[in-house]
Formats: structure tokens, C-alpha cells, sequence
């Protein structure tokens, strides 16, 4: 077990990654990888950053972790706390990856994660992280060429002359229909979500009939507070955030300085589309849109707004759909948690998202302070969005 200091490994490490996600053609980008922890430099926590590599006698490098320092107010204090990130081990290397979090949980003070991988959440609760709850996943359908294909019986399709199995969705590997996270495990792909067939006519047709019901979904909001596109986070950001934080008992720190960093130029996910609600020169609550590279998926990185603000929730939902319409996102996808400062599953259903289940993250905390720990514990005390961590930082 090493700590990586300097770009020594950099070259074996991104090996490691393509042997780790080899259905995976994004992991060959290299240069991603490395603008990534370039951008992280910038970060005013840069130094508390820490990676780690397992290397064989021979100098191959076979597992990989990194802690991801982030400011949180907790109960009014500012902490830092870590979050573990591009983990991967070979699997003939399975023991590595104990040892390598080991090393996380030895460093680190405090940790808060998001994460869907049943091993990896296997291997943070064993050593001392504790599940707090679930993110919620809501999705909404913005084009019919993105439904799935209905199982179809045997006997009928053996009747019918049907295939075994249609074809899976186009580039499902390069994410339409398959996100990286969504993995069950690292070393395999998920499985292929074959899409109804369709005919062309008939998809226009139903797109508009998506579109018609969007409005008409929204019209009954008239009256709501106006929303805009943001060019930048400017100084009304960190009053925003004093307001919530000075209710909302556990959130990571999102003041202007955090924000610009995070979705600004050298940003991953740059460009984003930012609205907002203003009334009086005061920030109400904003939303940050990232449509995917491939431009068929949308996510709503960041949607928060003033406590009990349902009102200005609605707003910025609407503007949301009609803004990812305008971009040709096909699905809209958005993980939180629910709390005062975001919607409501109410908010959602209305609007026409639905919730998958089988595809939560987790949330997870470790601090050394009990009261710190036992005020994290509980979920209801958590405003969090998928954008706020590392969980994030990977959506291109």
C-alpha cells in the first residue's frame, strides 16, 4: 500500500481503470481522468486530498482509492469530511480492497458517501460507516423511444417468430440506458435493456403527446414565482445558503465560492444550465441541469430552494422540463434526498416523474464527534443533492 504523491503512477493507475471497467469505452479517455484531479487542485481543501494504490512486488498497480475532502455544516459548525472515490481493485486482488479503505478510515476523520454498490457498501460498513438512508431516484420519460421492451411470453414468441432477445439500446455501454454507477458490480456490465420497437411515425406522434401533457401538467402553476437562467453564482448565493443552512441541520457547504468551482469553467460537468428565482434581489432557489454528453440524458445536479418554499420548487421543476425539452433530453434523471429544500415526491408525480427503486444510492456517514455522528445519523436532518459529493463528479 502506497500514497500517491505526484503523477508517479498516474499511467499504471489509468491501466488499472480500463482492466477495472473494460466494457467501458469512457475509461480510455485519459485526459478526463487527469483534468478531473486537476480540477480538484483548486478545491481550498486540495491538500487533505489522499490516494492510495496497492502495488505487486512487480510495480503493477492493482487497486486504487482516493478521499475527497468537502466541507459540511453540520448543527451550525463547519466540518470536513471525506468521501471515498475511484475505488477500484482487480479482482484477483480482491484482499486490496480492505486494505486500501482501511487506509480511508485510518486517515480521515469524518466521512459522509453516497453509493450504490452493494460490495463497496459492504466493505464501508464493516469498517465503521453507518447507513443513514436512501437517495431518492425519480425519472421522467421525455421521448418514447426510451421505453423499455415489454416481456413478451415464450409460447408467443416463439408463435410470432420473434427473437430471443431485441436488439439492446443504442450504445447502452456509452450510457443511454446504462449509467456507470448503476453497476452492480465493477467488473461486470449491466445487463442490455432492450427498447420497444417503435415505428418512426408513431414516436413523433407520441413525443408530441409527452409534450402536450408536460404543458398541460404545468399550466395550473401559473402565477408562480418567474424563472431565469443564471449566467454566474454571484454574492446572493451565500446569503441563499446562510438562510438554509440556518435551518436545515446537515448539508454540504454551497456557498458562491464552492458553486462556481463546482459547476464553473474546469468544472467536469461544465457547461450546466443554472435557474434561478429571485424577488428582490434575493435568491428564493435555483436548479443546475447537466444534459449528458451524448445529449440524451438529463440530470438535475442541484435543486434547492428556501425552506417551505414548495412555490418556487414548482417553478424551477417546470422550467426544468421545458428547459431539457428544448435540449432534446430524452429521460431526466434526478437523485436527492427529501427534505425542506427540495420537492416533494407530490411535486414530481405531478410534473409526471416517476420513482425506480432498484437504483438508489445510499447515504452514509462516519464521524469521530458522537453528537456530530448522531445528528448525521437521521436522514429527515439532511438536505443533499446528487451533485453535492464525489458521487457526482463523474457525469459526463
Amino acid at each position: 500500500m502506497k500514497l500517491v504523491d505526484g503523477s508517479e503512477f498516474e499511467d499504471r493507475i489509468a491501466q488499472l481503470r480500463i482492466l477495472s471497467y473494460p466494457d467501458f469505452p469512457e475509461v480510455h479517455d485519459v485526459d478526463y481522468y487527469t483534468a478531473l484531479y486537476r480540477w480538484y487542485q483548486d478545491h481550498p481543501l486540495s491538500g487533505k486530498m489522499y490516494r492510495w494504490v496497492a502495488v505487486t512486488e512487480e510495480g503493477e498497480v492493482v487497486g486504487h482509492l482516493t478521499a475527497f475532502p468537502q466541507f459540511y455544516r453540520i448543527d451550525g459548525q463547519r466540518v470536513v469530511a471525506h468521501t471515498p472515490g475511484d475505488y477500484m481493485v482487480l479482482p484477483q486482488y480482491g484482499f486490496q480492497a480492505i486494505m486500501l479503505m482501511r487506509a480511508f478510515f485510518r486517515q480521515v476523520e469524518n466521512c459522509v458517501v453516497c453509493d450504490m454498490v452493494p460490495a463497496v457498501i459492504g466493505v464501508e460498513t464493516r469498517l465503521g460507516a453507518e447507513v443513514v438512508g436512501d437517495l431518492q431516484y425519480a425519472a421522467k420519460l421525455m421521448n418514447v423511444s426510451r421505453l423499455p421492451m415489454p416481456s413478451v411470453p415464450a409460447p408467443l414468441r416463439r408463435l410470432l417468430k420473434l427473437p430471443q432477445q431485441f436488439a439492446p439500446a443504442r450504445g447502452f455501454t456509452d450510457r443511454p440506458g446504462a449509467e456507470t454507477h448503476e453497476v452492480e458490480e465493477h467488473v461486470a456490465p449491466p445487463a442490455p435493456r432492450p427498447r420497444a420497437p417503435i415505428p418512426r411515425p408513431l414516436q413523433g406522434l407520441m413525443n408530441r403527446g409527452l409534450q402536450a401533457v408536460d404543458e398541460a401538467l404545468g399550466s395550473g402553476l401559473d402565477g408562480d414565482p418567474e424563472v431565469g437562467v443564471l449566467d454566474s453564482f454571484d454574492d446572493s448565493f451565500d446569503d441563499f445558503f446562510e438562510r438554509v443552512a440556518a435551518v436545515v441541520p446537515c448539508l454540504a457547504e454551497k456557498d458562491a465560492a464552492f458553486l462556481r468551482w463546482r459547476y464553473g469553467p474546469g468544472s467536469p460537468q461544465a457547461p450546466v444550465t443554472v435557474l434561478g428565482v429571485r424577488s428582490g434581489g434575493r435568491m428564493l432557489g435555483y436548479a443546475v441541469l447537466k444534459a449528458a454528453f451524448h445529449g440524451q440524458d438529463g440530470y438535475i445536479l442541484d435543486l434547492t430552494t428556501l425552506p417551505g418554499r414548495q412555490d418556487v420548487v414548482l417553478a424551477l421543476l417546470r422550467e426544468t422540463v421545458r428547459s431539457f425539452r428544448r435540449m432534446g433530453v430524452q429521460i431526466i434523471r434526478y437523485r436527492f434526498v427529501e427534505s425542506s429544500t427540495s420537492p416533494r415526491s407530490t411535486d414530481l408525480w405531478r410534473l409526471g416523474f416517476f420513482f425506480r427503486r432498484g437504483r438508489r444510492h445510499k447515504l452514509l456517514v462516519k464521524f469521530t464527534d458522537s453528537s456530530l455522528h448522531e445528528k448525521t445519523g437521521d436522514l429527515v436532518d439532511w438536505s443533499l443533492s446528487f451533485g453535492d459529493g464525489e458521487a457526482g463528479f463523474w457525469l459526463r
